[in-house]
């Protein structure tokens, strides 16, 4: 069993993306052999890339407000306990439209974060 606490995990290298910081909860340094789970916090302003990749994601939006942009770009509000499913090659990206962070928890296959 591993218990653990966001506030002891370091952030990732987020070079390239616009004020967003990424925190590995869970993932294949803890056992992880299939899943991993990530918690994003995207600055008032910044915005992930708009990508896509060959395996799904699970999100779930903790804090703040922000908006999911579909494959046609239409931006899709989000806020605190919204959910979001994106498909395998789901072209896909996240923009905070808030005044605070806007944090989500994302949960990918082990390949999703090689």
């Amino acid at each position: 069993m591993i218990i653990k606490h966001p506030a002891d995990i370091r952030y990732e290298d987020m070079t390239g993306y616009k004020n967003v910081k990424k925190q590995i909860l869970i993932g294949p340094a803890d056992g992880s052999e299939e899943i991993v789970m990530r918690y994003f916090s995207v600055e008032p302003g910044g915005a992930t890339p708009y990508h896509q990749h060959d395996f799904p994601h699970l999100v779930k939006i903790e804090k703040g407000q922000g908006v999911a942009i579909d494959a046609d770009r239409r931006e899709h509000p989000l806020s605190a306990g919204q959910l979001v499913y994106l498909h395998d090659n789901e072209i896909h990206g996240f923009k905070n439209t808030g005044s605070i962070p806007f944090d989500f928890i994302c949960i990918v296959p082990r390949r999703g974060e090689a």
